[in-house]
């Protein structure tokens, strides 16, 4: 996919990205350089482990509203489709 770098230095993410990733405005993003590589990833809070019963469990730290929504079924289909 290819996108454009304007005047000011800035580079628009297409919205099917955005949706899939679950990036919203003022999202915090990580930006990394390798060799001629650039890469950014969504910086996410991890779970925090909340003791229920004897056993530790993963909770979400992120509010319900924050999460992304995720159809697995699509991104499956999708990546199964990629191939001939």
């Amino acid at each position: 996919m290819r996108v454009t770098i304007d005047k000011a230095g800035r580079v628009v993410i297409p919205a099917q990205v955005r949706e899939r990733t679950g990036l919203v405005s003022g999202a915090d993003l990580e930006l990394t350089l390798e060799d001629a590589i650039i890469r950014l990833e969504r910086v996410a809070p991890g779970p925090r482990l909340v003791k229920v019963g004897r056993r530790l469990v993963a909770r979400p730290s992120a509010s319900t509203d924050a999460r992304p929504v995720v159809d697995v079924a699509a991104l499956v289909e999708e990546e199964r489709n990629r191939w001939p």
